[in-house]
């Protein structure tokens, strides 16, 4: 499939010519490329042609500093080119001696010194500079991590409910969310061979799931426990509900083709819900995983990137359709879906005791940046506690961290570190809580607004909004900031969700909804920050005197037919 002549056809219907993406992938010698050549170049800090791409495969992204890149270009200079890596962390579950080690590192071998919490419930280095890309993979493999696979045209971190409170159901979830990440990996060996100094095998890969040119776009995966919808699962390619009965788990209902990238402009793409196929048994659970992956391999559209994600195959060829082929694919019928239902999604911030009698307390990570502030050293904090914590850490898909597994003899050491480290603020409010936003600017190359370091005062004045018009503290608004419109603080689910357009202004969506299952459709368009937050001061001060009892915002949005409901994404998004 590496030549760009050859024209896809999927059930009968042609697709067009394959993307150069195609071409890539196939001429890859199965994601190798040329890396290991480009990282012996000392002529430029950054990966050429084809490697741009391929690295993506391995876990990170080329980027720049785009606050000093005008400078740079003023004194005949290259951008300053590093990488950024996520590793891959199955349900974001990492130990106290991890911790340490990356710690370590970050403050070391990153130009910025952070970690960062992101929304695919894993961790982040910004700013690795070329020199140190293969230590700093050494590093990772030697505490038992590695970054295959968390980005790319492949199924990428599988994210799992962050819920310790629940302790040997989430345990078995979490199994799952691991047996699944392990399962659907590429089987190449070219990570091990470039950033480990892998022997060298003659015998010829094989990508029996995946297939030779892999997927024709990136897919996301979750295991969920209801009624707490953390993972945000209409944003995922792939979803598994956790189904339990007296405590245990029996199986889980699927939910496929969510997804909320899109593209400023383009009518044909859209944010989408995941739609509900079925309830499965455990045993099938793998199964059925290959056989989703494996039609959306086949039958997604590899001539159009735009139009490449599972949600878009299934509005081209119909639920039904692609269901049974899943169906015949894992020779597995999906039963009706089990009840089920979500009641939040945000993080228990502070202390809760689980049901086996540990403690775990839930840090509000304002943005997921970890880093050293003035009066507030919450990188130096985390690691105090993991010197001492006999836990572990638990990373949240709401760029939160939990302490996890504290005995009632340790719970009152880790409070009072994490309270001198300003890891504990009892003054933070609910509304900022229940804020997101991606990295954006200066580092994200896709960025055209700014978003992590425009929240915090926006949220600032959100809160005196509410203030404003008299809404008490935990009436909040589910608000989401995102640079670009590729979805990753995932606005498309948010009550008020905020998309970069341009710097300083946003496109404004309203009607998403507090349990995280309705797209919001867009109010206004291409606006300043004092253009949205009058918008917002009228529509909060309707929200305060007209809603029900208990009412969302977003809720409230659509009833007051301020926005039209997103039912259909392809036919109500754009509408």
């Amino acid at each position: 499939m590496s030549n760009n002549n050859v024209v896809q056809t999927v059930l009968g219907e042609e697709l067009g010519p394959l993307s150069d993406n195609e071409r890539l992938k196939g001429e890859s010698d199965f994601l190798r490329g040329t890396i290991e050549q480009d990282l012996q170049d000392p002529i430029t800090g950054g990966f050429t042609a084809d490697n741009f791409q391929l690295i993506r495969f391995h876990g990170m992204y080329q980027q720049d500093d785009r606050d000093i890149r005008g400078e740079r270009t003023k004194q005949k200079l290259e951008p300053l080119h590093n990488v950024m890596l996520r590793a891959r962390m199955p349900g974001g579950i990492i130990t106290p001696e991890q911790w340490l080690a990356i710690d370590d590192f970050a403050g070391e071998n990153t130009m910025y010194g952070s970690i960062r919490l992101t929304t695919r419930q894993t961790f982040q280095f910004h700013g690795v500079l070329k020199p140190h890309i293969k230590s700093m993979h050494q590093m990772l493999n030697k505490i038992g991590i590695d970054s295959i696979a968390t980005a790319g045209d492949v199924n990428r971190n599988v994210l799992c409910t962050a819920n310790p409170m629940q302790s040997e159901l989430h345990q078995d979830a979490y199994e799952w969310a691991k047996k699944i990440s392990e399962h659907l990996l590429p089987k190449t060996r070219a990570y091990a061979e470039i950033w480990l100094d892998g022997e060298k095998v003659e015998e010829t890969d094989k990508e029996p799931i995946l297939g030779s040119n892999y997927l024709p776009r990136k897919f996301k995966t979750t295991v969920v426990i209801p009624p707490h919808n953390d993972v945000d699962v209409h944003a995922n390619d792939l979803n598994f509900v956790a189904i339990a009965e007296n405590g245990k788990l029996v199986g889980f209902n699927v939910l496929v083709g969510g997804g909320l990238a899109m593209t400023h402009g383009d009518t044909s793409t859209y944010p989408r819900r995941a739609d509900e196929f079925g309830f499965i048994a455990l045993d099938d659970t793998l199964a059925i995983a290959e056989a989703v992956v494996s039609t959306q391999r086949d039958w997604g559209n590899r001539s159009n990137r735009k139009n490449a994600k599972t949600k878009y195959t299934l509005d081209r060829v119909g639920i039904d359709v692609f269901k049974q082929e899943v169906e015949r694919r894992a020779d597995v019928s999906f039963q009706p879906v089990r009840p089920y239902h979500f009641t939040d999604r945000g993080d228990r911030i502070g202390w809760s005791e689980g049901i086996d009698g540990l403690y775990h307390l839930s840090l509000f990570i304002e943005n997921g940046r970890l880093l050293d502030y003035p009066g507030k050293p919450l990188k130096t904090g985390l690691a105090e506690i993991a010197k001492v914590h006999q836990g572990d850490f638990r990373m949240t898909a709401n760029q939160n961290l939990i302490v996890a597994r504290v005995s009632a003899d340790q719970k009152a050491l880790i409070d009072r570190l994490a309270r001198e480290h300003g890891l504990i603020n009892d003054e933070v409010s609910e509304q900022r809580k229940d804020s997101m936003a991606c990295v954006s600017l200066p580092t994200c190359p896709l960025a055209m607004a700014e978003a992590e370091r425009f929240l915090p005062n926006f949220v600032t004045q959100i809160e005196e909004l509410l203030q404003k018009h008299q809404l008490p503290n935990s009436d909040t608004i589910i608000l989401r900031v995102t640079g670009c419109p590729n979805g990753c603080a995932r606005a498309m689910l948010a009550e008020v969700g905020l998309v970069g357009k341009a710097p300083g202004r946003y496109n404004l969506h309203l009607g998403g909804n507090r349990e995280g299952t309705r797209v919001p459709k867009m109010y206004r368009e291409n606006i300043t920050v004092d253009e949205i937050l009058s918008e917002l001061d009228t529509l909060i001060a309707r929200w305060s005197t007209e809603r029900y009892t208990n009412e969302g915002f977003g809720d409230f949005m659509i009833r007051a037919n301020v926005v039209q409901e997103v039912i259909v994404s392809k036919r109500d998004f754009h509408a």
